[in-house]
Parts: C-alpha cells; structure tokens; sequence
C-alpha cells in the first residue's frame, strides 16, 4: 500500500454497497410513471449509476382500472375501455423500457426495466428491498396539483429499506423566500 492511500477497513462497504448485503452490489431503483418527474428522476439516476459503476433497475407500478359488473351480474375481465391485463402488462413494460433505454443510451449504464402490478408506492419499496438506493420524482401523474410531495414519493421516503433520493419536479417553479 503506498502512502497516498488510504487504509481500507476490514469490512468497510464497497461504494454502492450496503454493508453486509450481498445483493446490493450495486443497483439503484428508479420509479418511472411517464410524468416529467419521474423522467428527471431515471435522468439522474442514470447519471448516478454511471458515477458508481451499478446497475439501474427501472420499475413501473401498473393497476388495472376498476371493473364493473355487467347488468346481468357477470363482470367481465376487461376494463370498461376494453383493455385485457395482459395489454395493461405489456404497453407498461413497452413504456418503461421505451424510457429506460432512452435515459441509459450512449451513457455505458445496464439498465434493466420491469412493470408490475400494484400500488406504485408499495412496488418501489418492494423493488428496492436490496437495492444500494431508490430514485423518485417529487410528483407524478396523481392527485393534488399544489403539492410539493407526492404520495408515492412520501410513501417511499417513508418505508424503503435504503436511502431515498427525490428529485424536484422540473416543471415547478420555485419557491422565493
């Protein structure tokens, strides 16, 4: 070891590592819904995953729409658009790996890229179980215009198992004080 080098500790966490956690070798969770801030979140993550050296794990949260019985008292297994599923499943996963590979081209990031079924909030906790981090925007395509936090973001902050990076939305101003 030469003198300009620091000393490693026996045991001391590999950058993007979570000490004692084999399965985080280096993979960042991103939740992408489509929305600008959740965009800027797989922006930034991938240029965080280049600057560890990790992989990206990109996951889009997907429920089907409510469906409604028939008068006959049947209830159908399509949304009241007609939509199965299994095509809910597909255009998600077509949308997420559209936008992943798009974020990871040119920048030497792998990229993997998943749409499960459930609440987005819960799936990203889920998904970053053993990640190194999970990425998000502040705001995606829900509820209350006028909030700063989202409800998935929150959600996320509150209950992931690892640090938690929330990007701004990019299309709000900021506040002066």
């Amino acid at each position: 070891m030469s003198e300009n080098q620091p000393a490693r500790e026996s045991g001391a966490a590999e950058p993007g590592r979570v000490p004692g956690d084999s399965q985080s070798a280096g993979r960042i969770v991103v939740g992408v819904d489509g929305s600008d801030g959740s965009l800027a979140a797989l922006a930034w993550a991938v240029g965080e995953a280049k600057l560890r050296g990790i992989r990206l794990h990109a996951v889009l949260a997907w429920q089907p729409p409510e469906f409604y019985p028939a008068p006959n008292g049947w209830t159908p297994r399509r949304g009241p658009s007609g939509e199965s599923a299994q095509q809910l499943a597909d255009a998600a996963l077509a949308e997420v790996t559209g936008h992943g590979e798009a974020a990871a081209a040119g920048q030497g990031v792998t990229i993997s890229c998943e749409a499960v079924e459930g609440h987005p909030a819960q799936m990203l906790v889920l998904s970053a179980e053993d990640a190194a981090m999970v990425v998000v925007g502040s705001r995606g395509h829900g509820g209350f215009l006028g909030a700063l936090l989202g409800s998935v973001s929150q959600h996320v902050a509150a209950h992931a198992r690892c640090p938690v990076v929330v990007i701004p939305d990019p299309g709000r101003e900021r506040i002066r004080s």
